[in-house]
Formats: structure tokens, C-alpha cells, sequence
């Protein structure tokens, strides 16, 4: 007699399977570990709480039979007992068109007092860069509505930009007044590490309604769990890769950095990396050339992205503000004596460059932009000696020509945090000064 298999192997093939568990072990600080088998770095996982909502966490790493654990909020209510269920897959998001005017958190849910709305895509947060012989090159200007970046440090549409300086030299105003008046579809606002007054007071004063009608802004403040200002960076970027897919020319503005790396630097030590170069493990520099390089031109669509960096001291050859120097297509940096001085923005042309300007200006916009160099060049020769009162006219003639325009070119590097100058204005300007 033979035994008929078929509804069983049916009813085998149509039984859901039981989902791998697992228990907590030891929690440390920021760190849970866990028993748990089938999990992999990256995956996210859930850990039940009696009482609370599950707490969402991150497999950052495996120590012999543990995997270990960086919860995505504060471990209240987690126990010796507390259960953990794999996702079985990494973080992701909802990303669409209708996230323009919105503001998220870290991990992609919304903060703005509104759900989500119907009919987003779900969507990776961790993704590859693009194929760089897929990438369209860097060829038309982006007029970004700042006189003393478009004439002096133009940028193209597809350049990734670094703004360099210490606190309170005023880079996120600067990045506020490009949100408003640069030329692009859409932009992807992130926020790392912010305080947490400064967040409306960006969002309702500095973007303002018609800024934010365009924009996506994802926020994690400094009191959100590191992890969480982690991956706010990784969610702005996916956010801004998915508008790019549609063909779109996005401006991607990330504020700053340095407080990812610090965030980076938090997760790594705690999951047992040793530290490196000045108490940064490794992986903090190996991970920042994989979330800046996301950024760029594609294949369709591009993303202009700039991105900043805290300085401390003015020392740019501090290990994150070099490394990041070293990846982008050029760096701003805003010098705090001459922010201490009333300039705005408080941009130091001499320090500063954009490696695509050759590529996306016209001969005569460069050709004045290099005069208006020199003449800064021969001014901060001499400056010293100006405010000593011993310079003497006739000893350097560039130098006279600066002093003698010097009014001119103050006018036209000082701008006003509301002002919004064309590219088109601003070369005709330039020219105009150096005639």
C-alpha cells in the first residue's frame, strides 16, 4: 500500500515557519547582547518589553555565540528575560514624492504631528554608491544664490562640497540661505546632532514655508541614541537617492559630519573596536567614503550635496575634516575672524576651492575669479601692515590696486542672510569689479 504525500507536503509548503528567537544576555551601556541565532551584521531585530512597545535595535557586531545589539531608542524595560525576534532584513523606509514638506526622524517615521502617507515605496537605507562609469559628469553650474561661492567657488550640479568651521562661524545659516535660494527640484535637509531649540527655528524661520514645501528634512538631535544619529544620515541619503531616481536635480544639505563620525565612533567603541587615530576606530573611516560617495550625479538624475564639518580651532588637519577634504569635490572654509569682523557669509576664498569650476564656468567668469584671487592675495599680504600704519603706497603695485578696490570687493563678498543674487548677476558683478 502506498502512502499518499501530497496533502501533507501541501500543507508543509503552505505552514508558516515559527521565526528564529532569542534572549537577551548582558546589557551594557548602549549595548545589549543577545542569543540569537540567524541574524547577520546589519539585520535588524525587536525586543520585546512587558508593558512597552517593542524596542527596534541593530546587529552591529558578533562577540563568539552573542550577537551585539545597539538599541534604536532607550532600553527601558528591557530584562535578562527580554525576548528577541529577528526581522530578518535591515533597516528601511517609506520614501515618495509626498515626503516634500515633511520632517522625519533618524529612522524615516514622521515628527510633524501627520502619519505617513498612502502609497510610499518601501525602500533600503543602506545602499551602494552608483557605478562611477554610470555617472553623468559634472558639466552645468548650479547657482546657489551666494555671490562669494558662485562667483569665486562655483558649483556644478552632481559636486559634493564640504563647509569647514568651528561653531558659531555661522555654516548653518549659510546652508539655510542655500536651501532657499539655490536652484535645484528638490532638498533633502539632514540634521545630525542638532540641539533641540534649533530645529523649529531652522525649519519655520531659516527654510520657511516655501523652503520646506521642497524640502525633505530628517532630524535627530543630540539627545537621540547614537545609532539613531547615525543612521538619520543614511536615511537623508536614501530620501535624496530615491527623488534622484526619478530624474530629479536634488540639493542635499547634511549638518554636520563630524557628528556622524561621532556617532560612528560612539557604536564602534561600544561594540569592541579598538580606537585609532585620535580615539576613532577603523570603521569610522572606512564608513565615511560609503555614505559620501552615494552622492553625486547618476545615471538618471543627480544629487549636489554639501556636507559640514566641525572644526575645532581652525585645525583642518584634524582626522575626520582631512579625511572628508580628501573625498569631496572641494571644501569652503568660513574663517571666524572674519565672521567676528560682521561679514557674512564669513567665506575665506584663499583657503578655499571647488576642483569642478574649471569644468562648469565660462573662460571669462574664471578669468576674473583669478584676478579677484589676487587681489585678496596681495590685500592679505599687507594687511598687517595697513594696521600698523606703516605701508607706504607705491612699494607694491597689486597690493595698491587691492587697497584701492577694497570697499568694492568687501560689497560684493558681504551679503545679506535674506539677499538671493543670481549666477548670471553675480558674474556680471565680478567682472565688472576686476575691469
Amino acid at each position: 500500500m502506498t502512502l499518499d504525500l501530497g496533502p501533507l507536503r501541501t500543507a508543509l509548503a503552505a505552514a508558516e515557519p515559527l521565526p528564529l528567537r532569542g534572549r537577551v544576555t548582558r546589557l551594557a551601556g548602549m549595548v545589549v547582547e543577545a542569543a540569537v541565532a540567524g541574524v547577520r551584521t546589519g539585520d535588524a531585530v525587536e525586543i520585546a518589553r512587558p508593558g512597552r512597545a517593542p524596542l527596534l535595535a541593530e546587529v552591529v557586531g558578533l562577540r563568539e555565540d552573542r550577537a551585539v545589539l545597539v538599541p534604536l531608542g532607550e532600553p527601558v524595560g528591557v530584562g535578562s528575560d527580554s525576548e528577541v525576534v529577528p526581522t530578518g532584513a535591515p533597516l528601511a523606509i517609506r520614501a515618495g514624492e509626498a515626503l516634500l514638506g515633511r520632517i522625519l526622524d533618524g529612522l524615516g517615521r514622521p515628527i510633524d504631528g501627520r502619519p505617513l502617507p498612502a502609497g510610499l515605496e518601501e525602500w533600503p537605507v543602506e545602499r551602494p554608491a552608483p557605478d562611477p562609469l554610470e555617472r553623468r559628469p559634472v558639466a552645468v553650474p548650479l547657482s546657489l544664490g551666494v555671490r562669494v561661492l558662485d562667483g569665486l567657488l562655483t558649483a556644478g550640479e552632481g559636486q559634493r562640497l564640504g563647509l569647514f568651521a568651528g561653531s558659531g562661524v555661522g555654516k548653518s545659516s549659510l546652508l539655510a540661505q542655500i536651501a532657499r535660494s539655490a536652484r535645484a527640484d528638490a532638498c533633502v535637509v539632514c540634521l545630525v546632532g542638532e540641539r533641540g531649540r534649533e530645529v523649529r527655528e531652522f525649519v519655520e524661520g531659516a527654510l520657511g514655508p516655501e523652503g520646506l514645501a521642497r524640502s525633505v528634512v530628517v532630524v535627530a538631535t543630540s539627545d537621540a541614541p547614537a545609532l539613531v544619529r547615525l543612521r538619520a544620515a543614511h536615511v537623508a541619503t536614501a530620501v535624496a537617492e530615491w527623488l534622484a531616481d526619478q530624474g530629479r536635480s536634488v540639493l542635499f544639505l547634511l549638518d554636520s559630519v563630524t557628528r556622524y563620525a561621532r556617532a560612528l565612533r560612539e557604536v564602534g567603541l561600544a561594540a569592541g573596536e579598538p580606537p585609532a587615530r585620535q580615539g576613532y576606530p577603523a570603521s569610522v573611516f572606512s564608513a565615511l567614503p560609503r555614505l559620501l560617495e552615494r552622492t553625486g550625479n547618476r545615471a538618471r538624475g543627480g544629487i549636489t550635496a554639501l556636507y559640514t564639518v566641525l572644526v575645532a580651532g581652525g585645525d583642518m588637519e584634524e582626522p575626520i575634516a582631512d579625511e572628508v577634504r580628501g573625498i569631496l569635490d572641494g571644501h569652503v572654509v568660513l574663517d571666524r575672524r572674519l565672521a567676528a569682523a560682521g561679514r557674512f557669509p564669513a567665506v575665506d576664498p584663499l583657503q578655499s576651492v571647488s576642483r569642478v569650476m574649471p569644468a562648469v564656468a565660462a573662460p571669462g567668469h574664471l578669468a576674473a575669479a583669478a584676478r579677484l584671487r589676487a587681489l585678496l592675495a596681495a590685500h592679505e599680504r599687507v594687511r598687517d601692515l595697513v594696521a600698523l600704519g606703516a605701508y607706504r603706497a607705491g612699494g607694491d603695485a597689486e597690493a595698491d590696486a587691492a587697497l584701492e578696490r577694497l570697499p568694492h570687493i568687501e560689497a560684493f563678498l558681504r551679503q545679506g542672510a535674506g539677499e538671493a543674487t543670481p549666477l548670471e548677476e553675480t558674474v556680471a558683478r565680478l567682472e565688472a569689479l576686476v575691469a
